[in-house]
């Protein structure tokens, strides 16, 4: 992997890391289109440049929720579930899901479905969850079984959490907000485990691609996110359903095909 396609990744992950469109899938899709063979250190990085990613959620929340007890309560409640699937489920992960282009294509077009299914049916009423501080246990252990379902790639961490925060009766900003908190324990999880395992046995110039990929992903991401929030609050989520549909079979038949 060269300097140009790291920045390529970093900008795909940073626009759809928090967009419901799966960054892990749309990764596995560029590296295909720029003939990025997936080595032990791409899949690395794939992985490692979501801090990056993350940190724009810091930069963005810490002062609104990040000295919130309450909403840290609710998100770790979340969190365990996802913890313990995905620990068990690393090396599954790893060694067969990540990389794996027909399933992602798959995952991409069956999350577009429901996506789109499920703005047919979903009405935001006024006692709906708009204080994320509020939400009950319960209900937030359950968004994290919603999100422990995007360990398989192309589902989407950030569609899976924002459709179950919507279906258990959050609001739209709440349910974008909480899911992107969330995805802070998450990731720096996911990618603490995958650092302990490769042993940071990395050269000089895979720490420089690294590097060039965190920096890269946190920029686009804090601009997506400030977008996104915007987005959200006075449009649905059908588009992106379109767009996982459109682009999953526009891969498979012409890029596969």
């Amino acid at each position: 992997m060269g300097i140009f396609q790291a920045l390529i990744l970093s900008i795909v992950e940073g626009i759809t890391e928090f967009l419901p469109v799966s960054s892990t899938g749309h990764l596995i899709m560029a590296s295909d289109l720029l003939r990025i063979s997936q080595t032990s250190f791409v899949k690395d990085f794939e992985i490692i440049i979501q801090l990056g990613a993350i940190l724009s959620i810091i930069v963005l929340y810490w002062n609104s929720l990040f000295k919130s007890i309450e909403v840290w309560k609710r998100i770790i409640a979340a969190f365990i579930p996802t913890g313990i699937i995905g620990l068990l489920m690393f090396k599954i992960v790893k060694n067969y899901l990540l990389g794996n282009l027909y399933i992602t294509l798959v995952s991409l077009f069956i999350g577009g479905l429901a996506l789109i299914a499920l703005e047919m049916i979903y009405k935001e009423k006024e006692h709906h969850l708009e204080d994320i501080s509020k939400m009950s246990f319960p209900k937030a252990f359950a968004i994290g079984l919603f999100q422990s379902i995007a360990i398989i790639p192309g589902v989407s961490r950030s569609a899976a959490t924002i459709v179950g925060a919507l279906f258990l009766g959050t609001k739209r900003k709440a349910a974008a907000e909480f899911s992107f908190i969330l995805a802070v324990p998450t990731m720096l999880a996911a990618t603490g485990l995958d650092l302990l395992k490769s042993n940071f046995s990395y050269s000089a110039g895979e720490w420089l691609i690294l590097g060039i990929g965190f920096i890269g992903s946190f920029i686009v991401a804090l601009i997506t996110v400030k977008w996104f929030i915007k987005y959200v609050q006075t449009h649905n989520f059908i588009t992106f359903g379109i767009y996982r549909i459109i682009i999953s079979l526009i891969f498979y038949f012409i890029v596969i095909k």
